[in-house]
């Protein structure tokens, strides 16, 4: 993946410090470990889970994948990438034949359409640096909201690029309540929820995070270790203990 981020004029791959294989990997462990719990309910028997972060990066990249078995000519720039606007950049999902279409009657531009260069697939990947030249001329015209605006109404998904911060005020989150404020010995500060909602269950963040050994005691209680079990590690380093 981070091979496939060189950009024109880059010599080497752009920095990219998101936790892609160890999230996504604890997603597959995670469906992984509900479909043993489903198995041992019919066999009555567990099982051992291996998951690789390896094979789970690899999942991410389907189309790739296929491309790297077959002689592929790559298009002059990808066909998924950002297109300038007045004020930023927007990406648009330009997934099938009717969303290019949509794209083309946005820019007010419908003989794109017919155009030799994108009228056919085929011939509209390898001119697709072409098409997005094309467009940028019109897309630098407006602002990021009105090219969406513009996008929306000709049924072409496209989202603003917006940073973090930006994106934590998006009232979508708001509505699904996808923040929880937790507490710790630093303060409060906001945590993501599960991205999921469960009809019949509780999914939240619990609202405070505890410091270093104040659980201890309960969790090697729970665990079976005596009392004075218990003191001794703590007298001899080996667990910290926090009253």
């Amino acid at each position: 993946m981070a091979h496939m981020a060189y950009q024109p004029d880059r010599d080497r791959p752009d920095n990219c410090g998101i936790y892609i294989a160890d999230i996504v990997s604890g997603t597959y462990a995670f469906g992984a470990i509900m479909a043993a719990l489903a198995q041992r309910h019919l066999t009555g028997l567990g099982q051992h889970i291996d998951v690789s972060m390896l094979e789970t990066m690899l999942s991410l990249m389907t189309s790739e994948v296929q491309a790297a078995q077959f002689p592929v000519v790559p298009p002059g720039r990808p066909m998924f990438g950002p297109v300038r606007t007045k004020d930023g950049f927007i990406m648009p999902a330009v997934a099938s034949e009717k969303t290019f279409q949509g794209i083309c009657q946005a820019a007010g531009h419908p003989e794109w359409i017919q155009d030799p260069r994108f009228a056919l697939y085929p011939d509209r990947r390898g001119h697709w640096a072409a098409f997005i030249d094309l467009l940028e001329t019109w897309s630098t015209t407006l602002t990021t909201t009105a090219c969406q605006s513009a996008f929306d109404a000709a049924g072409v998904p496209s989202s603003p690029y917006r940073t973090v911060k930006e994106v934590l005020d998006d009232p979508q989150l708001a509505h699904r309540r996808a923040l929880s404020s937790v507490k710790d010995e630093g303060g409060r500060f906001n945590v993501l929820n599960p991205p999921f909602r469960l009809s019949g269950a509780h999914v939240r963040v619990a609202p405070f995070a505890a410091a270093l050994g104040e659980q201890t005691r309960e969790i090697l209680e729970l665990a079976g270790y005596a009392t004075e079990e218990i003191e001794k590690m703590s007298a001899d380093g080996i667990v910290g203990l926090r009253e």
